[in-house]
């Protein structure tokens, strides 16, 4: 939308064109077999036409560029290129012509003006040009508003704006889901999914991790030395697909073993989204901060650290479980293992463990058998607190896959 303030016949005219990479030129072929009345007047008709591929004049793709015919769509994260000209249509010379651009969003006015100085004359049919870029921040409505001021040769001081409005649109829907593992890890999985109506190139897509975390990226395949992407060597996102990227992340050593800093952590990062379109365009995307619910360890976690895939039946296993204390308190703690109906607990129960300092752990071995064949949940823990007289049960801790190891196999 373009619209002037001033009604009066100015000296100078203002001309604003936005800049964008331009289009291949498309065909649209008309063929036909040499037994139908046209003959090979099509095919020479097409051959002679300079827009088409030679040797491949019956592609739509062809050799020549198109210049945008409209403004066209801008999206979140692209850079707005405009031109602005001023030129002199009078017969007379004028002075003092400062030329401003705004960009006015619906939280922000940024300046755009390459220079704040005013050109000191400008001669008739001269013009005053400047190119202004901007990175799309926000969406919704923008707009640029381009101001003139001059003096005219009598010395009277005239002043004209020209406004223009667009949209901004989003052009990716970035949804995401938090897995917490018995261990101190997070997966996060980022679902992508181009809103546009056109390809996209996904040149990056990494995630900037919070202070106490590393992270790896699980979107490659290791063959050989180096890593093949899951998603192909071609990585285009076609309009409406949706792509799923994930990334687990660990914390830090220095933070590892502090149970309550990472309990209460949510900030885990930021995703980083660089993409390509049409000869090669370029836009950016930075999510803010990804935040996870904390997850509820109680003031006791217990954790495995270590324990088989598959037990023989009736035949005693080792396990390794780890004991943190994510309390502000000191614990003095007592374990107690409960049989279940196909869990056994081979050891003494009541055993006293000792003191566990705030964010202290401990490891412990245990053994045990099942009676039942399958797989099989290991439950039947239970930790009191001397201090306070508190328990806590674990069941489902983990599961495990019991086999006979007498069964024959059928031939």
């Amino acid at each position: 939308m373009e619209v002037n303030q001033a009604k009066q016949e100015h000296l100078l005219a203002l001309k604003v064109m936005r800049l964008t990479k331009p289009t291949l030129f498309t065909n649209m072929p008309v063929t036909c077999e040499d037994r139908d009345l046209p003959g090979d007047l099509f095919g020479r008709l097409m051959k002679e036409d300079p827009s088409t591929i030679k040797g491949a004049e019956a592609l739509m793709l062809g050799e020549m560029l198109t210049l945008p015919q409209n403004f066209g769509n801008i999206f979140l994260g692209e850079t707005f290129s405009s031109y602005i000209s001023v030129h002199n249509d009078s017969t007379q010379e004028v002075k003092d012509i400062l030329v401003k651009a705004d960009l006015q969003t619906s939280s922000q006015r940024l300046n755009l003006s390459a220079s704040n100085n005013a050109v000191t004359e400008l001669k008739p049919e001269s013009c005053i040009d400047d190119v202004i870029h901007h990175e799309v921040k926000e969406i919704g409505t923008h707009i640029l508003v381009c101001a003139v001021s001059y003096t005219t040769q009598a010395g009277e001081k005239l002043y004209f704006r020209k406004f223009f409005k667009f949209q901004v649109l989003k052009p990716l829907d970035v949804k995401t889901k938090f897995y917490n593992a018995e261990t101190d890890e997070v997966f996060l999985e980022a679902q992508i999914q181009n809103i546009t109506t056109s390809p996209m190139f996904m040149e990056k897509v990494s995630l900037e991790p919070s202070m106490m975390y590393n992270v790896t990226e699980l979107n490659t395949v290791e063959t050989g030395d180096e890593g093949t992407s899951t998603f192909g060597k071609m990585s285009y996102l076609q309009p409406m697909d949706t792509r799923q990227y994930l990334y687990c992340l660990k914390p830090k050593s220095e933070f590892a073993e502090k149970a309550g800093v990472i309990k209460g952590v949510t900030v885990i990062g930021k995703l980083d989204i660089v993409w390509k379109t049409n000869l090669g365009e370029k836009g950016r995307l930075q999510t803010s901060q990804l935040q996870r619910m904390a997850p509820g360890y109680g003031d006791v976690r217990l954790s495995l650290e270590m324990i088989p895939d598959t037990v023989n039946l009736e035949e005693p296993f080792d396990i390794t479980c780890k004991i943190t204390n994510c309390s502000e308190r000191t614990m003095d703690l007592v374990l107690e293992m409960c049989n279940t109906r196909s869990i056994h607990w081979c050891g003494v129960s009541g055993r006293q463990l000792g003191k566990v300092s705030p964010s202290a752990s401990l490891s412990l071995p245990l053994k045990l058998l099942s009676s039942v064949q399958g797989l099989q949940s290991i439950s039947g823990l239970r930790l009191t607190d001397t201090f306070l007289k508190r328990t806590y049960e674990y069941d489902d801790i983990a599961q495990v896959c019991v086999v006979c190891p007498y069964m024959s196999r059928e031939s």
